[in-house]
């Protein structure tokens, strides 16, 4: 299993929107994310400064090269882009972190 870590951002004043709108994650979306074999994915907001920053398990961070060509992604990059940075494609202004510590005792 790998692990992949990002950060973004939010608009200030976002924070509750941007959570009810995950809180009502579409369906479809989802069984993508599954389906590219995410197991899990959190997002963590630091209100100081609106950086999100997400975390997520998956089998191969390769597959996730594929999301942004996704009609769904495209969809749910659009319905997001009034709450949070974003590109001209829609796609959020995102930063790749290196993971530079990690402890389990899985």
């Amino acid at each position: 299993m790998q692990r992949v870590a990002f950060r973004m951002k939010l608009f200030p004043g976002m924070a509750v929107e941007y959570k009810r709108r995950h809180d009502d994650i579409w369906p479809e979306l989802s069984a993508l994310l599954r389906r590219t074999g995410v197991s899990e994915y959190s997002i963590f907001l630091d209100e100081s400064t609106n950086d999100l920053f997400g975390v997520l398990r998956c089998v191969d961070a390769t597959m996730l090269d594929r999301l942004p060509d996704d009609p769904i992604v495209k969809k749910w990059w659009a319905a997001m882009k009034d709450v949070m940075e974003t590109n001209p494609d829609n796609s959020p202004v995102s930063l790749s972190l290196r993971e530079v510590f990690y402890l389990t005792w899985e």
